[in-house]
């Protein structure tokens, strides 16, 4: 059952949430075409956006989305289905000038048996999709719900206090460290990731440090870049678990030689991962590499949204490359893995940017 009570007045923190993702992180202006997509549950968020966006002088339309339709489809369709292109999408996007999605699921692991390999045929055909929604303004936020509460190991009241405590914050003055950062990073060609297990080190030169201030993820907290695709070398440790497809795959330990790949393991799912690598070149190769700085995101919750933001950690994506940082790395995959660096260093150059427990800026 949707967790939206009509006879009951809406938590404010829901009101306040839509309007920080109309008026801070896609800016909806007076004519925007808005395609705002989301699960059901997320049922009083979405009229909430919709009053927003309507205010703004934007054109809103709701698209329902479920792994459950997801699940339905990979049970049903054959290789070619799969593979069919889907042109009605693109062009609605190509038409759109802002998308709000919105991510309140009743079953995290609908996904969870289905064919990896189908999983990925289908992200392949969709490779072009994903092109152009990131050309466009766009956010990506969830509402709490029961299914939430339940993976992050919390009561519902709990977890809506976590998301909110990360979420309804002053992101212009969060911003500013941020900002910060990035100034620092961008003063050196290189970035440096040292730990347990752990001795990581890319060439950024060239390269754009991004400040993530809550204008595509909602919430936010992180600085990020695209390495110099065949500069990437040494060996990482990512000890914090995450989600892939409803699978939950944890201890990755990866080899970097050129940039590539070269020695992988996993201490569950392992397959899993196999088959990310497997995806095509560009799945080999980091796409990302960045520092999370969100201090109101304490304890991770098998939720990337939250999860790459956790303050005192790095994380690093194997896959498609943003073209805000210049990268060039391309892949129909994009998958982040997080390791906490509570007992590492971040440096760049002769710099030390984060050191156990300290930001450069926090010294």
């Amino acid at each position: 059952m949707a967790d939206h009570r009509t006879d009951q007045k809406m938590d404010p923190r829901i009101d306040e949430h839509a309007r920080i993702l109309v008026e801070w992180s896609t800016e909806v202006k007076r004519g925007d075409m808005v395609i705002i997509t989301a699960n059901p549950d997320a049922h009083d968020l979405v009229t909430a956006v919709t009053k927003y966006v309507a205010r703004a002088g934007g054109s809103p339309t709701v698209i329902m989305n479920s792994q459950e339709f997801e699940r339905a489809f990979f049970d049903a369709a054959d290789d070619d289905t799969i593979q069919l292109f889907p042109k009605h999408v693109k062009a609605a996007l190509e038409e759109s000038d802002v998308l709000i999605g919105i991510s309140s699921p009743v079953n995290t692991k609908a996904l969870a048996d289905v064919d990896p390999k189908k999983i990925m045929m289908r992200r392949i055909v969709q490779k072009e999709i994903g092109e152009i929604q990131i050309q466009k303004r766009w956010v990506g936020t969830v509402h709490p719900n029961r299914t939430l509460a339940q993976q992050a190991n919390m009561g519902l009241e709990q977890y809506r206090d976590f998301v909110y405590g990360a979420t309804l914050i002053d992101w212009e003055k969060e911003s500013k460290n941020m900002y910060l950062m990035k100034e620092h990073l961008e003063n050196h060609n290189d970035i440096r990731y040292v730990g347990p297990e752990t001795d990581l080190h890319a060439s950024t030169e060239g390269r754009i440090w991004v400040a993530s201030v809550g204008k595509n993820n909602m919430p936010s907290g992180e600085v990020f870049t695209a390495p110099v695709e065949d500069t990437v070398e040494g060996h990482i440790y990512f000890d914090i678990p995450f989600m892939f497809q409803g699978k939950i795959i944890e201890g990755v330990r990866l080899k970097f030689e050129k940039g590539e790949v070269v020695d992988y393991s996993a201490e569950k799912s392992e397959n899993v991962l196999k088959e990310i690598l497997e995806v095509d070149e560009g799945s080999k190769r980091l796409g990302e590499m960045a520092i999370g700085t969100n201090r109101g995101i304490k304890r991770y919750t098998l939720n990337m949204l939250f999860d790459e933001k956790i303050g005192d950690t790095i994380h690093c994506a194997l896959g498609r490359a943003y073209p805000d940082c210049n990268g060039t790395n391309t892949s129909a995959v994009h998958v982040d893995i997080i390791k906490s660096m509570k007992e590492g260093e971040i440096k760049a150059g002769d710099e030390t940017i984060y050191s156990r427990g300290k930001y450069f800026f926090e010294k």
